[in-house]
């Protein structure tokens, strides 16, 4: 064998085993997420979490995918994430627009979560738009992408649900969307009005709506951190217990 076919060999190889470890991470996670929601109650009642898959399944992907879930990012430029890129846990969010309950989660646990464990350097939050709710909560995903071009993601995201009914779902048409980028403090309304027509922030929205339901995510506000997932928009006691027992784990 020369040494250019046994080089082009490793290569293959190394192809091969690093396709085979994000395989395996994916059909474990998928199983993960589907027993999660295949057991949860509606958002917003009683907490839904589970552990981490079977035995088996968990020493599978330990010793094929260690290290964080194909979902979780950890890119220090990310404008859809808040925390240290290093913390000990990623709190992964899946949300909608036009959820009341991630409304709910927004207003009355959210803030308190950031002071008690981003800003202090435990946890990292990374949020994931899904369009759930039809074609207004997918033009919403692409208004919070264009917001976040303009490092203004928090802020859009924040005033959406800040101005949010008690109930249903509300109506965030074109023009309700520019004045929520305005009052957030988007700078350029020029710049985010053209972006609201980026076709590349629409089809990022769209994937991101097929790679949750690949997951198994059905259903929002969805959280997983470590290998525990929580759904619904619960009392800040859980979801404080929820990530202390995530912190727990990553020690």
């Amino acid at each position: 064998m020369t040494s250019s076919t046994k080089a082009s060999l490793q290569v293959m190889e190394a192809k091969y085993r690093r396709s085979r470890r994000l395989n395996l991470a994916l059909g474990v996670i998928a199983a993960f997420l589907g027993v999660v929601v295949a057991a949860q109650s509606l958002p917003g009642q009683s907490p839904t979490s589970a552990s981490a898959p079977s035995k088996s399944a968990s020493s599978e992907r330990s010793e094929e995918a260690t290290g964080d879930p194909v979902f979780v990012r950890r890119d220090a430029d990310d404008p859809m994430a808040i925390g240290e890129v290093d913390a000990p846990v990623v709190l992964t969010q899946w949300t909608d627009l036009r959820c009341p309950y991630c409304a709910v989660f927004s207003r009355d646990a959210l803030p308190t979560l950031i002071k008690e464990y981003v800003d202090t350097g435990k946890v990292r939050v990374e949020f994931h738009d899904v369009a759930f709710f039809g074609e207004q909560s997918e033009d919403a995903a692409v208004a919070a992408r264009a917001a976040a071009k303009q490092g203004k993601f928090m802020e859009f995201v924040t005033t959406v649900y800040d101005a949010a009914p008690e109930r249903g779902h509300p109506k965030l048409p074109r023009e309700t969307l520019i004045a929520f980028a305005k009052k957030a403090g988007v700078p350029d309304i020029d710049r985010y009005t053209a972006d609201l027509d980026d076709p590349k922030l629409r089809a990022a929205a769209q994937e991101s709506t097929r790679s949750a339901q690949q997951l198994g995510v059905n259903s929002v506000p969805f959280f997983v951190a470590g290998t525990t997932a929580l759904s619904g928009a619960q009392p800040l006691g859980t979801f404080r217990e929820f990530l202390d027992t995530a912190l727990t784990q990553a020690k």
